[in-house]
């Protein structure tokens, strides 16, 4: 018997072993899946015959890759934010990219799928990409519209989009949402434009229309390099255009999940429209409507006015201090109202509150102002208004009729210019008469002295008969008999 039950033992414990660690193995392996929070892919290894079945998971990853993915998941941010939740992830879908370089103004991506923004690493995750193959897997942007300008870019911080491959050729596993969004992103810089309000609309404002009007305010903002004082300023436009507060993506300490994001703005040109471009046709005429209903602003047209009525026309004289200023303002004011026009007075701590300031241009049919931001707020005046700018010396017909003459038409406004002589520029008590300054303006562009010399270094004293003939020509030109 004992030698019987030696031989039953040898025949047969092996098998007993492999029963009891039969019963064993599953609460085994669930032990594991509930420690680790892994769960693998179905694949089939046709080698060993052995099948492991997929269960709500994104991605296969070697032990390599599921290191190298947990370490890049803790690597985010070791605090979790305290209003962001854990959330459970979405059934893989497949993502797409689409970057659009070749614009002058701006470098953007359009992305749809399984989307992950985390702010404070500036980076965009998108997970089983489509259309983004190995070799490109990592695109980085600037988000801001002046891509000509090297200096201006070199200060707005870079976006990485990080494109992973569909299952089985993902080998990185991208963070959890702690936050899920089912409205699209759009990313932006504020870092360019600082406090100039010319720079505000035309790099920023406008494009913002352009690219996340068509949602109807199911939009989510996300800024980079954060500017609080522009955010505050322009929190009437970007309240019109999203309900949600927007976030400080720099310092947003969240996995953010979105079905659509943008990065970067699509911008045509300077302070413009092109509705050729636009994929929803807007024009600037659209965006000027857009800002009345923002500002609850009154007239949409402008009238001729009857001057047998009594009536008078109502312009805005734009006024400047430090640079490019008016000498003479006091007569060029008493000048226009002696032409026949109701004048009003803008310096500038009345044109920094757009809410104040807008319903005082939209009350005009006319803006007068030496070049300058404050001409930027002629967005404001009724359609078919007028808009006249002096332009200083120094050669800056061509670069002051690009900003702000070359967008009137689209705008529905007219424009009117006036270029000062040699004789109407305090440079002339600075520098004689033969100085490259007056003989040779091309030469100071060359040397990269326009802003220090005549951007910056001028003031604008007026003839003012010659510029009564001019606003004659305006005031007839809006008014009937």
């Amino acid at each position: 018997m004992k030698g019987r039950h030696h031989e039953f033992t040898k025949q047969h414990g092996n098998g007993g072993r492999r029963a009891v660690l039969c019963l064993l193995l599953p609460p085994l392996l669930i032990l594991i899946v509930l420690k680790t929070d892994f769960l693998p892919q179905a694949v089939h290894v046709r080698e060993t015959g052995f099948t492991r079945f997929k269960e709500d998971v994104v991605h296969k990853v070697s032990s390599l890759g599921l290191d190298s993915g947990r370490w890049q998941q803790q690597s985010l941010d070791p605090e979790k934010p305290e209003f962001a939740k854990d959330v459970a992830e979405a059934p893989t879908i497949m993502s797409k990219v689409a970057c659009n370089f070749s614009n002058r103004h701006s470098d953007y991506c359009a992305m749809e799928g399984d989307l992950r923004i985390h702010g404070k690493s500036g980076r965009v995750y998108v997970v089983s990409s489509s259309t983004i193959g190995p070799e490109n897997s990592t695109i980085t942007l600037r988000p801001y519209t002046r891509k000509w300008e090297a200096a201006t870019m070199s200060r707005i911080r870079e976006v990485e989009i990080r494109s992973s491959p569909p299952a089985p050729h993902s080998f990185v596993i991208p963070p959890k949402c702690t936050v899920r969004h089912d409205v699209p992103a759009v990313i932006f810089s504020t870092g360019g434009c600082g406090k100039n309000f010319f720079h505000a609309m035309s790099d920023l404002i406008v494009p913002l229309y352009i690219t996340a009007h068509e949602y109807n305010r199911g939009v989510q903002l996300l800024i980079t390099d954060y500017n609080a004082h522009w955010v505050t300023k322009f929190r009437p436009m970007l309240a019109a255009l999203s309900m949600y507060p927007v976030i400080d993506a720099d310092a947003d300490t969240a996995v953010r999940c979105f079905p659509a994001v943008r990065v970067g703005l699509e911008s045509h040109r300077i302070l413009g429209i092109d509705p050729a471009l636009s994929r929803n046709g807007y024009t600037m005429m659209g965006f000027r409507d857009f800002l009345r209903s923002v500002f609850s602003l009154q007239r949409p047209w402008t009238a001729p006015v009857s001057r047998s009525s009594g009536q008078k026309p109502r312009l805005v004289f734009v006024l400047r201090r430090h640079s490019r200023a008016v000498t003479n303002e006091a007569d060029a004011i008493a000048t226009l109202a002696d032409i026949g026009f109701d004048v009003v007075a803008a310096g500038p701590e009345d044109v920094k509150d757009m809410a104040q300031f807008g319903p005082v241009v939209n009350s005009c049919d006319v803006m007068v102002g030496v070049h300058g931001a404050g001409l930027t707020n002629m967005v404001f005046l009724p359609h078919n208004g007028t808009i006249m700018q002096i332009i200083p010396w120094g050669n800056l017909r061509y670069a002051c009729h690009y900003d702000f003459g070359e967008p009137v038409p689209d705008m529905g406004l007219r424009y009117v210019e006036y270029e000062v002589t040699a004789e109407e520029t305090t440079l002339k008590d600075k520098y004689p008469r033969d100085h490259p300054v007056f003989a040779d303006p091309r030469s100071i562009e060359r040397m990269g002295k326009v802003w220090d010399v005549y951007l910056d270094g001028q003031n604008v004293t007026l003839d003012i008969d010659r510029f009564r003939g001019v606003m004659q020509q305006v005031y007839q030109s809006i008014t009937t008999e």
